[in-house]
């Protein structure tokens, strides 16, 4: 094996690959009900939430994973195993979302579909810890951010054994956290750093 980096391009396009994939298995895991007209409608919708649920999950996950790689100068062993684990926690949505087809919405079934929503948030916040390590660029997320939306993923565990539909509300939460602009998260060092120092001249001016 040659000694040399990966180049972000590469793992991107690679990602990108299996993204559109995964992303290509839900859709054809909507079946036609058997029912015709409402009947059906209400027969398949349970499942379309799910499906367009489990689809922004996923497209939040691709545009920050772009975001994250463009962080990054070249790309280290720690990067390619983290980034290999993420994309594999993030292919068992469709086993998730087909789970919860064949098995409607149960406590057992929305349960383990919070716990394959939360395997790809702990693989990023790894994969976003070993791009951190190297790379000088400001981060596009913050700390607080990582922290909010894994624990939001935690509680929706239990909570499936209390309601199934607060679990999925968690969830559902947790994408519109990383829907928000990007400008609500913590300031990089160096924005602190002019603050503070703008906070230091209106003092001086004021005494």
């Amino acid at each position: 094996m040659s000694g040399g980096s990966l180049s972000p391009a590469r793992l991107e396009a690679f990602s990108d690959g299996v993204i559109a994939v995964i992303i290509t298995i839900m859709v054809l895991e909507l079946k036609v009900p058997q029912q015709d007209g409402m009947a059906g409608v209400r027969v398949v919708l349970p499942t379309v939430f799910l499906y367009l649920l489990t689809f922004v999950q996923v497209g939040i996950y691709w545009v920050n994973h772009h975001y994250l790689v463009n962080e990054v100068g070249s790309v280290s062993h720690g990067i390619l195993w983290a980034n290999l684990a993420f994309l594999f926690c993030l292919s068992l949505f469709p086993f998730a979302t087909d789970w919860i087809g064949a098995k409607g919405l149960s406590h057992f079934s929305t349960a383990l579909y919070a716990v394959v929503s939360i395997l790809p948030g702990v693989a990023y916040t790894a994969l976003w810890i070993q791009v951190r390590m190297q790379s000088a660029a400001p981060a596009h997320a913050s700390w607080g951010k990582q922290i909010a939306f894994v624990s939001l993923y935690l509680m929706a565990i239990p909570a499936a054994y209390y309601r199934p539909i607060a679990s999925l509300a968690l969830i559902a939460v947790v994408s519109v956290i990383w829907l928000l602009p990007s400008g609500i998260d913590s300031p990089s060092e160096s924005d602190a750093a002019d603050l503070r120092a703008r906070a230091v001249n209106s003092t001086d001016r004021r005494g």
